[in-house]
């Protein structure tokens, strides 16, 4: 998608710190970070958000879960634990709409949410 600034990362039109990278995905550290450890995973094919994927996507949401455990384990933060957020249109707060998950570690955080 021509306007999306995912799109336009993954492409390399925007820079970014790559963290991991595969056939299915790219991930990258946050350029806002919410805690020590912040990185963005998004599928390398434009879906707006979770309600977009069909049963085609299964092998690329399959991926992702797989991309987030190798992030967890080679960036040192696997056994201590982290976080995974999706943000799934506007009352969730979605502000780029191409579907992304966040990463957070590095530190204790508060109450969990559910």
């Amino acid at each position: 998608m021509a306007d999306c600034l995912f799109c336009k990362i993954i492409a390399g039109e925007i820079p970014s710190t790559k963290v991991y990278e595969d056939e299915y995905c790219y991930a990258f550290k946050d350029i806002a970070p919410q805690m020590p450890v912040h990185i963005i995973v998004v599928p390398k094919k434009h879906l707006a958000n979770v309600l977009e994927c069909t049963e085609e996507d299964i092998e690329i949401a399959g991926r992702i879960q797989l991309a987030i455990a190798n992030i967890a384990r080679e960036q040192g933060f696997a056994e201590n634990g982290f976080r995974v957020i999706n943000n799934c249109g506007r009352d969730a707060m979605q502000t780029v709409h191409h579907i992304h998950y966040h990463i957070l570690a590095g530190g204790m955080m508060g109450e969990k949410i559910v």
